[in-house]
């Protein structure tokens, strides 16, 4: 439900929002009257009907360490307000083989590593620590978007995607303790086969043989779940990561 037009507004921060989850995500905390601040490699596209968009789209390239910290420094300066209540790093990458095929860890090159890494890992990290002054003002939350692929071989995600959303399962519990203490929450959530435009071909195999359901997750469905764990409703939740996939690993 949209907030009290008499509440102050809130503020997300959130990566990776041109498509997929991180869409409806924008979509989702939007209708509810928050103020959505978006981040990406590309420029804010002119063809997006999202009107708020330009002047609360920042680009920037995670995978570059001083640029990441340059976008912060414009964030904080965006905020206006002092408080951020709620980051929600959903930005990933996962490169493929020549032909789109599966990189393993015997053919994925350390260049590759390195850079995943980068976006899906580090990045996450850097942005929770440059803006924490304003995520402890609001009593924000904070939510990784890690991946079933983290806690299972996958056959279709690569080894580097797959062990930085392991990674990043990992750290969000250390920052769960260490950010708890300041009262900001910290969560992850692990999306299972959602239906996007990156649905590798063979999908449709895991949904009839391994999903109870019988069918793709919807990004929507995704995105009220990180809605929940930014708000009051989840007030004592810190550390979890919720498992969003239908039954798949039942």
């Amino acid at each position: 439900m949209p907030s009290s037009s008499n509440a102050p507004r809130r503020t997300l921060l959130l990566t990776g929002a041109s498509r997929g989850i991180g869409h409806a995500t924008a979509i989702r905390f939007s209708s509810a009257g928050w103020r959505v601040i978006t981040c990406s490699r590309h420029a804010f596209p002119e063809v997006c009907p999202w009107g708020a968009g330009p002047e609360d789209h920042i680009q920037v390239d995670l995978a570059d360490h001083a640029d990441t910290t340059r976008a912060i420094s414009e964030i904080r300066q965006r905020i206006g307000t002092g408080e951020l209540h709620a980051l929600v790093n959903n930005a990933a990458i996962s490169p493929k083989a020549a032909g789109g095929g599966r990189l393993g860890t015997m053919d994925t090159d350390i260049d590759t590593w390195s850079h995943v890494f980068r976006v899906n890992f580090f990045a996450p990290i850097m942005m929770a620590r440059g803006l924490m002054e304003e995520l402890k003002a609001a009593k924000g939350s904070v939510v990784n978007v890690t991946s079933i692929a983290g806690s299972r071989v996958h056959p279709f995600a690569g080894v580097a995607y797959a062990t930085s959303k392991a990674a990043l399962a990992s750290l969000t519990r250390e920052m769960a303790s260490d950010f708890g203490r300041i009262g900001v929450r910290v969560n992850s959530i692990a999306p299972g086969e959602i239906d996007t435009s990156i649905l590798s071909p063979g999908t449709e195999k895991i949904v009839e043989q391994q999903i109870p359901m019988h069918r793709l997750g919807t990004p929507d469905e995704v995105a009220k779940i990180i809605y929940v764990l930014c708000t009051e409703t989840s007030s004592y939740v810190n550390g979890a990561e919720i498992h969003i996939n239908g039954g798949q690993h039942v």
